[in-house]
């Protein structure tokens, strides 16, 4: 199964700038060096939203959790990445109660 609605996906520029591609955040710093280590930028963080959105296009949701706030989606697979080397990730998705279009939660690398 993909993720519904993946083409609508948020994908918030903070939450690229301020966490996944971002040095000095506590918890993204880890995420970061990854991500910029396979060739994405603060500088360019289009590329790796729409690069996360393309992730959920291609791979597969491996859990759905409904809560009583909405449904969670984690889609795993390999990331196109500016490297070309496609590094394995987990991406995580929420869909709010009442709302048609995934928010990314997070994006991590697979060990």
């Amino acid at each position: 199964m993909r993720l519904p609605f993946w083409d609508q996906a948020e994908v918030p520029e903070e939450k690229i700038t301020k966490d996944l591609l971002c040095t000095g955040h506590r918890d993204g710093r880890h995420k970061a060096a990854f991500f910029m280590a396979h060739g994405f930028s603060p500088d360019n963080w289009e590329a790796l939203a729409e690069a996360l959105r393309q992730h959920a296009a291609q791979c597969d949701v491996v859990q759905r959790e409904d809560t009583p706030f909405g449904t969670r989606y984690v889609v795993e697979g390999p990331l196109q990445a500016p490297d070309g080397c496609n590094p394995l990730i987990r991406v995580v998705c929420f869909f709010e109660k009442e709302e048609t279009a995934p928010r990314l939660v997070t994006a991590y690398p697979l060990k």
